[in-house]
């Protein structure tokens, strides 16, 4: 598998500058917010991190408009059930991702346009912008996220779950991340530790509501 160099990092944060210098555009066509809730009204317990809404992201910039966590209502549910799981071992679960407009799965796509990292915005698009697809690690009581193959969106052969090259320690904490977000009804992702689509993703449409709307 290829990863990047530190040459290929460098264009990606040139052409993240020049692309996110102006305010994101949508489409509000077609756009719904049926069934689309707010993480915290489902299940507070659950830590909020949105990288997107800062600059601790591989842009290097902010590409959220606003600092809010949305998922379809059963996904939500799913992820709830899942974080009650972790919290039986004092675990509990960080969301880094989740609904996404398409408007900014098409900046991600022209800065890192490989299909095993970032989802192409034509076609089926990402399960995040359908809002059925996290972006998840786990945290102990308090709050320090646990060892893990990778830092998130780390575009190289490290964040794939199964890498020989990984601590014994990372590979036992992912492995036991993708167990219990599975047995919730979430698939995992071999390439991304992180990502989780929810199994019944294919029920919801592609959206491109802006976050602020969630507000």
């Amino acid at each position: 598998m290829q990863w990047f160099s530190g040459q290929q990092c460098l264009k990606v944060m040139m052409t993240a500058a020049a692309l996110l210098l102006l305010p994101p555009v949508y489409s509000l066509a077609a756009g719904s917010q049926q069934d689309l809730v707010k993480i915290q009204n489902i299940d507070p317990a659950i830590y909020i991190d949105m990288r997107y809404a800062g600059i601790h992201n591989f842009t290097g910039r902010q590409v959220y408009t606003a600092n809010v966590c949305v998922l379809r209502r059963g996904t939500a549910e799913k992820l709830a059930r899942a974080n009650a799981e972790f919290a039986k071992r004092g675990f509990r679960l960080k969301i880094w991702d989740a609904y996404r407009p398409l408007s900014v799965q098409k900046i991600f796509w022209k800065l890192v346009p490989d299909r095993r990292y970032v989802a192409n915005p034509q076609g089926n698009a990402s399960r995040h912008n359908r809002g059925t697809a996290v972006d998840v690690t786990l945290v102990d009581e308090q709050g320090r996220e646990l060892i893990m193959p990778s830092e998130f969106d780390d575009f190289s052969y490290r964040a794939q779950r199964d890498y020989p090259g990984i601590s014994p320690f990372a590979q036992s904490n992912a492995a036991y991340l993708a167990e219990v977000m599975e047995q919730a009804g979430f698939r995992s992702l071999g390439s991304e530790w992180w990502h989780f689509d929810d199994a019944d993703w294919t029920m919801y449409p592609v959206e491109d509501i802006p976050l602020e709307n969630f507000l």
